[in-house]
């Protein structure tokens, strides 16, 4: 029997609470063994509860994470979340992070588990807002530097660092064009369209359209969208 919609947003929901909760071995224990976080996509993934729980110590057990949900797309065994994350960084430093969190789920003997976890934000358009909180972001800055360097080391610090260039900040305006000239796909024709969110090589877009909400990915590749999906959960 298909898993239902109910069961499959039960089972990604767990992320965000054990992550309120800092519960770190509750968090990690949500992916399968070969699990993947590419958090936020362009950086270098995080494979295997070993990685997967490096990445829990560096980027949600220092600060409070709050996931304001705007809407959830289920499509087979996959969840898609339009979010935006609250982010305290500490020392009164606030984040908000426009974001598309897409899971893709597992079953296993104890339910769904988590196989990959993909989450799409714009590192340097959060390094911007963070830096106009002027100099109390030094400290949170240094604390940041130096969980990265301990937990990801220097080869992983430059690797999550990768996420702040790809060929999808050049084609995210492409697709912003596509989607107002209605010239995407033929079901995106008289779509309505929100929050573009560029990642990696990926351009994300949260759409309306007559099957109700769904969330766009478009691969670019060569300064030209190459591949288009939409997940409205028809």
């Amino acid at each position: 029997m298909p898993p239902t919609t109910e069961e499959l947003v039960a089972a990604v929901e767990q992320s965000p609470r054990a992550a309120a909760a800092h519960d770190r071995a509750s968090w990690v224990g949500l992916f399968t063994d070969d699990g993947r976080v590419e958090d936020p996509v362009g950086s270098r993934p995080h494979v295997g509860h070993t990685q997967i729980g490096r990445f829990y110590d560096t980027f949600i057990g220092p600060r409070q994470v709050t996931f304001h949900r705007h809407a959830d797309i289920v499509s087979g065994t996959s969840v898609i979340r339009d979010v935006t994350l609250e982010v305290m960084m500490g020392f009164g430093v606030r984040l908000m992070v426009p974001a598309f969190i897409r899971y893709d789920l597992r079953a296993a003997e104890t339910g769904w588990r988590i196989a990959s976890l993909r989450a799409y934000w714009e590192l340097p358009a959060m390094l911007t807002e963070f830096l106009r909180n002027g100099p109390k972001s030094l400290p949170v800055a240094l604390r940041l530097c130096t969980a990265l360097m301990r937990n990801q080391g220097l080869s992983g610090t430059v690797r999550y660092l990768d996420a702040m260039r790809g060929p999808a900040r050049r084609g995210k305006r492409l697709v912003e064009e596509a989607l107002a000239d209605a010239r995407l796909r033929d079901d995106l024709r008289n779509c309505q369209w929100r929050k573009v969110v560029a990642a990696g090589d990926t351009v994300a877009a949260s759409v309306t359209t007559s099957s109700g909400r769904g969330v766009v990915f478009a691969e670019i590749e060569k300064g030209a969208i190459r591949d288009v999906s939409l997940f409205d959960g028809q």
